[in-house]
C-alpha cells in the first residue's frame, strides 16, 4: 500500500474510532444515570431510542470541533500530552456545543427529551477517556505494521554530515516513525555510506533519484547551508508530490514565534522577544516552590536510602557541590548526589562521559535511574534553579562554548533547570554542546505553563523508564 492511501485509511479509521467511542461513551453515560442515583433519587428516565436524536448530535458535534483542533491532521509522532489535551479542549468543547444544537434543533420534535445533568457530565468524562484510549491503541497498530514495512514513506536524506547522522540515527532507532530510508546524498562530504546506509548521489542528481527510486520525502540534513543553496536543492526537488523537510539552523529555531512590530510605519519581524518575564516570572517561580517541596518530600525516603549507601559504599561526602552557571551568568553552588570518587576532578573539571571510569559501582547506578540529580531539589527551593529550564553548566566550559557556539550566553537568560527541553529530547551529557544549545534557545524564547508541564511529564515518564516517545 502507497503511503499516501496508507494515510487515508488510517484517517478514515481514526474517525470511525472516535464516532465509535463517543457513542458508546453516551450509552455508558445512559446506563450510568439509570443505575446511579446521583444527584438525585432515582427517576423515570425515557427508553435510550428516545435519546438517539441527542446521540446522532453528540458524535457529529464532537467530531467537528476535534476537526477543527486538526485532530485528523496525521502526524508523524504527535506527544500523547498534546494529545490528550487536544482531546480534552476538543470533547469539552464539542459536549457543550452539542447541548446547545440539541435545544435549538430537536426541541418541538419527536426527538426532544429531557438530558439529565449527570449523564452530560458521564458523557464528558467517558468519551474523553475512551477517545484516548482508542487513539492510543489504533496508533500502536499503525505503529506496529509500519515497523513492518507497511505503508512506509520512501525517504532520502541530503546531507551526509553529524547533522545528517543523528537524523539517519532517529529514523533507524524509531522504525515505528514509518520511513525507509532509501539512501543519503552528498552535501559537502563524500563517505561511500553512513551507519551501513549507501550514499547514492550527489545533489544535482536528487530530480533523478526522485522519478527512479519512487521517493517521497526529501529531508534536507545541511544547516549550514546558504540560502542560496537551500534554494538551490528544493528546486531541485519540485518533481511530483514529494514532500521536502529542512533541518533548521539557529536562527530558525528562534524564529519560531515570530511577530511584525514597526518602526513609525515600517514593518520590523521581532524573533527575540522573551517569553517569560512580568508575571510570568511569578508564576513559573510559585510553581518550582511547590514542586521543590513536594518533591523533596516524596522523594525524601528514597533520598536517605542512597545517602546511606553512598556513605557506606566509598570514603567522601554524601552530597557533590560543584559551581555552575546560572541566571545572568552567575555563579552558583549546584548539590547532586556523589556517584564518583571523591578524587574525581583533581585533575581539573572533566566532561562526563558514557561508562566513566571515574564512577563508583553505585554512582553509576545512580546515574542511570537519576536520583544522583534529587538534591537538586534543593537549589530550585532556595532560587538558585527551577524544576524546567537549561542544565548548567561549570564554568571553564562556558568560557570554552561562549567562543565557538553562536548566541550560548543567551541560554542564561533564564534559571538553569532540574530538567530541560534539550535533555527531554535526548540531548544530555557528551551530545553535541551546539544542539543543545538551539533546545535551550528555543525553549527560552517559547516558554509557557503547558510547555513546562509537558517536560516534566516526559521527564518522569522517561525516569520510569518508558522508551517510547512520550
Amino acid at each position: 500500500m502507497r503511503p499516501r492511501n496508507f494515510k487515508n485509511t488510517f484517517t478514515l479509521a481514526l474517525v470511525l474510532v472516535d464516532a465509535a467511542m463517543v457513542a458508546l461513551a453516551f450509552w455508558l453515560a445512559y446506563q450510568l444515570r439509570v443505575l446511579i442515583p446521583v444527584p438525585t433519587e432515582p427517576v423515570d428516565i425515557a427508553p435510550f431510542t428516545a435519546y438517539l436524536g441527542l446521540l446522532v448530535v453528540q458524535v457529529i458535534s464532537v467530531l467537528i470541533v476535534l476537526f477543527i483542533y486538526k485532530m485528523y491532521h496525521v502526524l508523524r509522532a504527535a506527544s500523547r500530552v498534546d494529545q490528550f489535551y487536544s482531546i480534552f479542549a476538543g470533547v469539552s468543547t464539542g459536549s457543550l456545543l452539542s447541548v446547545s444544537v440539541s435545544v435549538i434543533i430537536l426541541k418541538n420534535s419527536p426527538f426532544e427529551v429531557d438530558y439529565p445533568r449527570a449523564m452530560i457530565a458521564y458523557s464528558w468524562v467517558l468519551a474523553i477517556l475512551l477517545i484516548t484510549l482508542g487513539r492510543e491503541a489504533l496508533i500502536g497498530v499503525r505503529a506496529a505494521v509500519q515497523a513492518r514495512g507497511l505503508g512506509q514513506d520512501r525517504v532520502v536524506i541530503v546531507g551526509t554530515g553529524e547533522i545528517a547522522q543523528m537524523v539517519l540515527r532517529k529514523i533507524l532507532w524509531s522504525p515505528y516513525l514509518g520511513y525507509r530510508v532509501l539512501g543519503l546524498v552528498n552535501g559537502t562530504e563524500s563517505p561511500a555510506s553512513v551507519l551501513d546506509v549507501p550514499v547514492i548521489g550527489q545533489v544535482d542528481d536528487l530530480p533523478r533519484l526522485i522519478d527512479e527510486q519512487a521517493v517521497d520525502e526529501v529531508i534536507i540534513a545541511l544547516p549550514n547551508a546558504s540560502d542560496e543553496e537551500m534554494l538551490r536543492i528544493i528546486g531541485l526537488c519540485q518533481r511530483g508530490r514529494v514532500n521536502v523537510k529542512v533541518f533548521p539552523n539557529v536562527f530558525e529555531i528562534m524564529a519560531g514565534q515570530v511577530t511584525i512590530d514597526d518602526l513609525g510605519g515600517l514593518p520590523l519581524l521581532n524573533v527575540r522577544d522573551v517569553a517569560l518575564r512580568g508575571w510570568r516570572l511569578s508564576l513559573k517561580r510559585a510553581v518550582d516552590v511547590v514542586g521543590s517541596a513536594a518533591g523533596l518530600i516524596l522523594f525524601s525516603p528514597l533520598m536517605m536510602l542512597a545517602a546511606l549507601l553512598i556513605k557506606l559504599e566509598s570514603p567522601g561526602p554524601v552530597f557533590f557541590a560543584q559551581e555552575r552557571m546560572g541566571l545572568d551568568a552567575k555563579p552558583f553552588t549546584m548539590i547532586k548526589f556523589r556517584s564518583m570518587r571523591k578524587d574525581a576532578e583533581s585533575n581539573g573539571p572533566g566532561w562526563t562521559v558514557a561508562d566513566d571510569p571515574r564512577r563508583t559501582r553505585l554512582g553509576a547506578f545512580l546515574r542511570k535511574i537519576d536520583v544522583d540529580e534529587l538534591p537538586q531539589f534543593i537549589n530550585i527551593l532556595l532560587g538558585d534553579m527551577s524544576l524546567v529550564g537549561p542544565r548548567p553548566e561549570q564554568p571553564a566550559f562556558v568560557e570554552q562554548f561562549q567562543r565557538i557556539v553562536p548566541r550560548y550566553m543567551e541560554r542564561h537568560r533564564e534559571k538553569a533547570g532540574m530538567t530541560g527541553w534539550a535533555q527531554v529530547n535526548g540531548l544530555r551529557g557528551d551530545t553535541s554542546i551546539l544542539e543543545r544549545t538551539k533546545y535551550d534557545l528555543w525553549y527560552i524564547e517559547n516558554w509557557s505553563l503547558w510547555l513546562d508541564l509537558k517536560i516534566v511529564v516526559w521527564t518522569l515518564v522517561r525516569w520510569a523508564g518508558s522508551r517510547n516517545d512520550f
